[in-house]
């Protein structure tokens, strides 16, 4: 995994830890500032980047995404897009 990938998968977690705690967190946290994280993160993948991986980010499909680079890409199931997986 690259460095770029790790602080992807990194933010990845976060995020749903984050989205997890919102029934119960007062006040709600902001996403926003993670949405805005895995964007600039994903721009800073090169082209070279697993074709995969850089649709789950493009397409914001972030669970798909951390599955993916926990090596859990079977548990992927096909989208709406028609793409595999």
């Amino acid at each position: 995994m690259t460095p770029v990938e790790n602080q992807i998968l990194t933010a990845l977690i976060e995020l749903e830890a984050t989205v997890k705690s919102m029934p119960t967190a007062n006040p709600k946290p902001n996403l926003l500032p993670l949405f805005a994280q895995l964007d600039e993160l994903t721009q800073q993948l090169p082209r070279s980047a697993d074709p995969q991986l850089l649709h789950y980010l493009h397409k914001k499909s972030y669970a798909k995404a951390r599955f993916y680079l926990q090596g859990n890409d079977a548990q992927n199931q096909a989208g709406n897009c028609r793409h595999q997986n």
